[in-house]
């Protein structure tokens, strides 16, 4: 197919050293910010895990698993260091073993158990439901009152998420299936909502914006993308979150964007987040100036 190079470049050599961009003294502090985070959601459930270690290596019977299961964290635990970036999701990975562990601890709570009244039998059922309901009654109103807008708001304020689907909506409804659209941003789900193909490879842009070699040459081989490809429409996409620009960021692409657009596009729509619960909503009659400008994000249409 011909892609071997760019097959080599994302899978070694930018792989590589995506994982040596976080420093050893920004390790500890976004360690210790996912552990709390991750341990304070259902902390229950990991004091049993505790537990099951104590117990496990206790009990004979169950000293081999104990082992096993502990190793089983260890190198999970080393899977969600690779990098040193902590992030949260990466801590999926222990669960596995946190619950097993935690399944120790009730079977062994059970065992001791065993001989003694009805009340007393009922125990380490009631404590494991009582973990198990911790996380869930904790955020009720999440799971059981907010809508998946209000849901989508409440985890990801500065991100627009909810705005997408409107936006995909207008593309959708101004573009054919040959059509493509271009995104200036990280939001692939504009793609997937409008159903429309990218004009360019890079779905997202943060690494457009890393302090990295390949920063400058990644930025421009997205530029030769969109400019050969033409998108019908281009979406710019002005928030902090879509970026992750630094201080030392290359904003070549930010100024080519600006004198592209000004020479090729018009502006169609313009989405103004005004705040985390109020967005407001521009198409085919975009003002020249709003009462508050927030973190926004500009449709452009190409020029005919």
């Amino acid at each position: 197919m011909g892609v071997f190079k760019t097959f080599w470049f994302w899978t070694f050599d930018y792989a590589r050293l995506y994982g040596g961009l976080v420093h050893l003294s920004q390790a500890k502090q976004l360690l210790g910010y996912s552990v709390k985070e991750v341990i304070l959601a259902g902390w229950p459930i990991w004091a049993l895990a505790g537990i099951g270690v104590v117990l496990g290596f206790w009990q004979r019977r169950t000293r081999g698993t104990t082992i096993f299961l502990v190793g089983f964290f260890s190198f999970a635990a080393l899977a969600v260091a690779l990098g040193f970036y902590f992030r949260l999701h990466y801590f999926i990975l222990l669960l596995p073993a946190v619950s097993l562990l935690a399944g120790i601890a009730i079977s062994r709570l059970s065992d001791l158990c065993v001989d003694r009244s009805m009340a007393v039998r009922l125990i380490p059922p009631l404590v494991l439901g009582a973990a198990l309901a911790w996380p869930i009654l904790t955020e009720k109103k999440f799971f059981f009152e907010a809508s998946p807008a209000e849901a989508s708001r409440t985890i990801y304020p500065d991100s627009p998420f909810v705005e997408s689907i409107r936006i995909a909506e207008y593309l959708r409804e101004h573009t054919s299936r040959s059509d493509t659209i271009a995104v200036l941003g990280s939001e692939p789900q504009i793609y997937f909502y409008s159903d429309r193909h990218s004009a360019t490879g890079y779905i997202y842009s943060y690494g457009l914006m890393e302090t990295q070699k390949y920063a400058t040459q990644m930025q421009q081989e997205m530029i030769g993308e969109i400019e050969r490809a033409r998108p019908k429409f281009l979406v710019f996409v002005v928030m902090p979150d879509s970026w992750l620009e630094r201080p030392e960021s290359d904003r070549t692409i930010f100024n080519w964007a600006n004198e592209y657009t000004a020479k090729n596009y018009t502006v169609a729509g313009f989405v103004n987040m005004v705040a985390p619960d109020k967005t407001d909503y521009y198409f085919e009659g975009v003002p020249n100036s709003v009462p508050q400008l927030g973190k926004y994000i500009l449709i452009y249409e190409r020029k005919s």
